[in-house]
């Protein structure tokens, strides 16, 4: 059997070998090509107020999806926009409520205030109870709590 001069080397089969490995003074380099990654583009408030305005002015037939078309944009975000565009003039042209702005602090103390008022009443109501409870042990002549107590 005549060995080939390319499996020369018994612990590397044909397939493994390296294409560098038959040149001379060949290193191996790591790829020097970054790949971008693509990223979804973003567009400012004024951009797409400009965009809208463009959009407005295409009047004729086909003119609106050349427009389209040339700026890689779809209906479907012009669309998006206008709901944007809409909401945000509604926000501002809406009356807005004079005098000095709430502290979320003083809404809090109001409303530990009358958790306070609502526990205090509920509380006079199971003083009521535990001392109708009292009253209707000595009337009956059964052991009260007080009572027990006394006797450990």
């Amino acid at each position: 059997m005549n060995p080939d001069p390319s499996t020369s080397s018994p612990a590397i089969p044909s397939g493994a070998r390296r294409a560098s490995d038959g040149m001379a003074g060949a290193t191996a380099r790591p790829d020097p090509e970054v790949v971008a990654t693509a990223r979804r583009r973003q567009f400012s408030v004024g951009q797409k107020r400009a965009l809208l305005a463009e959009a407005d002015r295409c009047k004729a037939a086909g003119t609106l999806g050349v427009f389209l078309r040339s700026e890689r944009i779809y209906s479907s975000m012009l669309s998006s926009w206008r709901r944007q565009v809409e909401a945000a003039d509604r926000v501002t042209l809406a009356p807005k409520k004079r005098g000095p702005k709430p502290d979320p602090s003083t809404r809090q103390i109001e409303h530990l205030n009358r958790d306070i008022v609502r526990l205090r009443r509920k509380l006079e109501r199971a003083e009521l109870i535990i001392e109708a409870q009292k009253k209707l042990c000595v009337a009956l002549g059964l052991p009260t709590a007080d009572d027990r107590s006394e006797e450990q």
